[in-house]
């Protein structure tokens, strides 16, 4: 016979074994017997399945299962800002307050890249793609509270924000603050080009309103604002 186990990969060697006996008559009610194996992979002890046995059993394939689906999980407490999100699924509903951001705008556009206030937004993502809305309060918002369209470029009509060559990377990110931070990060971090289709975000022209609030403390004009078809009930996951 030829020796071929040079060929084999990660040996794995039995440890235990389960057997499982069922009610022939019910074929409900259950017993199980717990076995040790030898060095030679032959059952020995046999003994009903223990609570201890059990729970380190399960404790063993939950932490199997949660590897495999890579799902996304707080640190600690929830973020106050998270509206909703699916872990498993990896998409989030999340909302930004009023802030002073770094904004890049591309050469062709005219407008000084800088630091300029932006109204509240709210934010939907999942590992692939990112929406953007607008909102006028500072506070938490709610089901019932008005969408606005996102006064940036490169957002089309419905929310979707076109990443242009950002090489989005978030299949692998398990860490829930992580993932809206990073999301954040290539929105802010990335150039304004263009409007996309034509759409104009604003009751005006987009470019002199940026130019007229970088460099500056001009707070946001909500009033430039114009309202979407859309809800945040429309948006939950």
């Amino acid at each position: 016979m030829k020796d071929i186990t040079h060929q084999i990969g990660t040996l794995y060697h039995p440890k235990a074994g389960l057997l499982i006996y069922q009610n022939s008559k019910t074929n409900k009610d259950t017993y199980v017997e717990y076995f040790d194996m030898d060095a030679l992979g032959r059952p020995i002890s046999a003994h009903p399945l223990s609570i201890r046995e059990a729970e380190k059993l399960a404790k063993s394939l939950s932490n199997q299962a949660e590897g495999k689906l890579n799902y996304l999980s707080a640190k600690g407490m929830l973020p106050s800002n998270v509206l909703h999100f699916d872990a498993v699924k990896k998409q989030v509903l999340w909302y930004s307050k009023p802030q002073n951001r770094e904004l890049f705008f591309a050469p062709a556009l005219g407008i000084n890249s800088g630091k300029a206030n932006i109204p509240a937004l709210l934010w939907r993502a999942d590992a692939q793609s990112l929406r953007v809305y607008a909102f006028t309060s500072g506070k938490r918002p709610t089901e019932k509270t008005t969408l606005y369209h996102a006064p940036f470029f490169n957002i089309y009509q419905d929310g979707k924000v076109c990443m242009g060559t950002v090489d989005v990377d978030l299949q692998n990110e398990r860490s829930l603050e992580r993932f809206m931070q990073t999301w954040e990060s290539y929105f802010f971090e990335s150039y304004f080009s263009h409007l996309m289709n034509g759409h104009e975000p604003i009751k005006g022209n987009c470019v002199l309103l940026w130019e007229s609030l970088v460099g500056n403390d001009k707070s946001f004009p909500a009033k430039v604002l114009k309202k979407t078809n859309m809800s945040i009930k429309t948006l939950l996951l």
